[in-house]
């Protein structure tokens, strides 16, 4: 993994909104490189700013909200925070393509689906014919699994969530991005559905030679597709290592916690752990690592001095002032 090519390198990146209540910091010097070809799944609780960071990689942050710092390089030379209008709109969709948590529900109500794709490649591309937007809207329909003569005729509300959310799918896709970022892309599917979407996705980067940011709070549904996982808490992040090592060498604690809450069909329902109390308030975090209000291994120097994200390995790290003596069953 190593010897991979960076095609995204996020440095020192905060993002903070203004509140009633103060400045909140939603992403908090956050550091991560994501690789060419691979599928980095991003797992956290609620609220942990994911979406935030999801959202900074395209420069696009709400009316309350500014990037205070950072940088965010793109294939090694396209500085994201320098590029001017019509050169961040070409990065958008055309390099880095975004579905939205809940994508399917900002789909115009009153625009058929073939409306839709006409407005997504002209918005980037001029002088494309609609027999080629056509064209390409038929074949990415068909890659997840549509039929294109019936679903580009329709209005959204003429299809169910799980077409809806494989139409936004081949719309982020028209313009043949090399990373494509879905921010929770199952949340509001039925299990099934779910799994059906997921077996879609590898087919697409088998397909596309995509690059993925899978953004989640289900870990069990990183472990089917991601070749990497980063876990964010606090706004940034603590630790990064492959699905293997998350899952059977996880480091950090809060690593462990999430773990020791996913319920599984054959265990004892008796020995799961629900996470202790809630996520550090991000308009007045605690000093120190963020986690160590509710981590059972947390010593003074947790409490008072905030650990750096440190490399064990190639692809391995981990922000932990005590990873190395610590040994979790």
């Amino acid at each position: 993994m190593s010897q991979q090519k960076v095609i995204i390198s996020v440095r020192n990146l905060t993002v903070e909104f203004r509140v009633p209540r103060g400045i909140l910091r939603a992403v908090d010097g956050l550091d991560l490189d994501v690789y060419e070809g691979e599928v980095l799944g991003l797992v956290g609780e609620s609220g942990c700013g994911k979406s935030v960071f999801a959202h900074a990689l395209l420069k696009l942050v709400d009316i309350n909200g500014y990037i205070k710092s950072g940088k965010v390089i793109f294939d090694g030379t396209k500085d994201v925070y320098s590029l001017g209008k019509k050169e961040l709109r070409e990065y958008r969709w055309k390099d880095v393509a975004l579905i939205f948590q809940g994508a399917f529900n900002s789909l115009n109500p009153v625009m058929k689906v073939f409306d839709h794709m006409v407005d997504t490649v002209l918005a980037h591309e001029k002088n494309v014919s609609s027999e080629e937007i056509k064209k390409r809207s038929i074949e990415l329909l068909k890659m997840v699994r549509l039929d294109p003569e019936t679903v580009l005729g329709r209005y959204p509300h003429e299809l169910s969530g799980g077409m809806k959310q494989r139409t936004v799918s081949a719309m982020a896709l028209l313009l043949r991005p090399k990373v494509l970022i879905l921010d929770e892309p199952t949340s509001a599917l039925d299990v099934l559905t779910q799994k059906f979407f997921i077996r879609i996705l590898k087919d697409l980067r088998k397909e596309f030679g995509l690059t993925m940011i899978f953004i989640t709070h289900d870990l069990a549904t990183v472990a089917e597709i991601a070749d990497r996982v980063a876990i964010m808490y606090g706004g940034t992040i603590v630790e990064i290592g492959n699905v293997e090592d998350i899952f059977y060498r996880s480091r950090h604690p809060y690593t462990r916690a999430l773990l020791n809450a996913i319920p599984s069909i054959v265990g004892d329902i008796s020995k799961l752990k629900p996470l202790p109390g809630p996520l550090p308030d991000p308009v007045n975090p605690p000093p120190g690592c963020g986690f160590h209000p509710r981590c059972p291994y947390a010593i003074q120097i947790c409490r008072e001095v905030r650990p750096e994200l440190e490399r064990i390995d190639a692809v391995s790290f981990v922000a932990c002032h005590r990873w190395r003596e610590l040994k979790f069953d």
